[in-house]
């Protein structure tokens, strides 16, 4: 394949090597399909597969994005929900380089300095250009950044030397998850770059040649019922154990009372209602902030719908599709989610009542997994919150975002999990976000 500039990887006795040989192409690899549970526990072997997999993932988007943008030198507008697509691949590698290679505390895991100084990187410019923490978004349109191909190979030197580090990792039964710490967030943070490069496609209409070879299709939901939980208590976030993200840490018990939630995501037909109802209309439906949105937005319907009258008609990728009624709403932001269940008369989910449905609903029909699911939790620390090396992850939104939860049909199987925290402003609807509710 001679998009994708990536040389041939071999398993050798020995262990895993990059070969710098050969025809470049895509990691000749395959990683079975992996829970989050078994990959947040992961050792040695099967994070190796597991990283060049995400890498295999990272390099088909690049592919349709060159496909699509190379004529044009990959530029994009500029705008606060998307990155320069070379940039974002830059970036990536940037980051597994920075937390491994170049860390001389890998080996201590969530406990080491990230204050202390780093290693060189391979590439002498990397901090200047992709350091996410120090390189404002804005500027990132004006970086002289090296071309693809140049991208590319440091994306696979920096591979080599983590796969090389990772093969002699220290990773016995008492220290393993310290040892593989970084290995397991670099792989997860590149998957979720992975659907952040699908996202992006969405926002910027790119037209992808085969769409089901990087996401699972979305699919039609029979209506079910809602489910009612009863009065539990419940312990909210994730125990030590494996690899824990900190905004997860660390279970603590809460008392929860009964509740009714929705089986499944909000479809499009449902909120066709609100919408043929003049939801958009109404600013009693709507919170002061989201009212004001909406004006500024010019907003009638769900961010890329054209039509929502005897149909939905949504931009999908760069094409117009007619979108199946029994489908999720997609594109939604927490606003409209809010204004819809004031308008249904219910309610965004609270995170736990999610977290308990989606545990104790698993085998009641309670469906997750085709969009974002908007909660009305702000994001906030849990009791005993401590910020993991990498502090820009959950710290700095604190107190400004909102509280997702489940996964959507660009994820990677081993991000879903029923712990994992995702969060956004609660203006974002260029995400793959829905919602569902509960009785008030």
């Amino acid at each position: 394949d001679a998009v994708c500039q990536l040389p041939l990887l071999a398993c050798a006795s020995a262990g895993l090597r990059i070969k710098t040989e050969g025809i470049p192409t895509l990691l000749d690899i395959e990683t079975p399909n992996v829970n989050s549970q078994r990959m947040r526990h992961a050792g040695k072997g099967l994070l190796s597969l597991a990283l060049m997999d995400s890498r295999n993932h990272t390099l088909r988007w690049m592919a349709a994005y060159e496909e699509a943008l190379a004529a044009r030198n990959f530029v994009v507008p500029q705008g606060l929900e998307v990155n320069p697509p070379v940039w974002e691949l830059g970036h990536i590698g940037w980051f597994q380089e920075w937390w491994i290679a170049r860390n001389v505390q890998r080996q201590r895991g969530s406990s080491c300095d990230p204050t202390l100084p780093r290693l060189a990187s391979l590439e002498a410019q990397a901090d200047r250009w992709y350091d996410s923490t120090h390189v404002p978004h804005a500027s990132r349109w004006t970086l002289d950044l090296p071309d693809l191909q140049a991208t590319k190979q440091y994306l696979a030197d920096t591979m080599e030397v983590t796969l090389e580090l990772l093969e002699g990792a220290d990773a016995g039964d008492e220290k393993s998850d310290d040892a593989l710490y970084f290995y397991r967030l670099a792989l997860f943070h590149e998957d979720m770059h992975g659907e952040a490069f699908a996202h992006m496609a969405q926002t910027l209409g790119i037209k992808l040649s085969n769409p089901k070879e990087l996401m699972t299709p979305l699919s039609n939901m029979a209506m079910r019922e809602p489910l009612l939980f009863p009065a539990t208590r419940w312990s909210l976030g994730s125990m030590p154990g494996g690899f824990v993200f900190d905004n997860e840490k660390w279970g603590h018990e809460l008392a929860v009372p009964e509740f009714e939630i929705d089986a499944q995501a909000v479809t499009w037909a449902q909120y066709t209602e609100f919408v043929e109802d003049g939801g958009y209309d109404e600013e009693r439906f709507w919170s002061s902030t989201g009212w004001a949105w909406v004006h500024n937005q010019e907003r009638r319907t769900p961010r890329h719908v054209e039509q929502m009258r005897q149909g939905v008609l949504q931009q999908r990728f760069g094409r117009l599709a007619r979108v199946p009624l029994q489908q999720a709403a997609l594109h939604v932001s927490c606003y409209e989610a809010e204004a819809w269940c004031r308008w249904a008369e219910r309610r965004l989910p609270t995170e736990v009542e999610w977290e308990v449905a989606a545990h104790a609903g698993a085998s009641r029909g309670f469906r997750w997994g085709e969009v974002w699911e908007w909660t009305a939790t702000n994001f906030r620390a849990y009791p005993g919150f401590t910020p993991d090396p990498y502090t820009d992850y959950s710290l700095p939104w604190f107190g400004t975002h909102r509280v997702l939860r489940g996964a959507s049909f660009a994820t990677r199987e081993r991000m879903k999990s029923a712990k994992y925290r995702n969060f956004y402003l609660p203006w974002r609807d260029d995400v793959f976000s829905g919602f569902r509710s509960c009785a008030v």
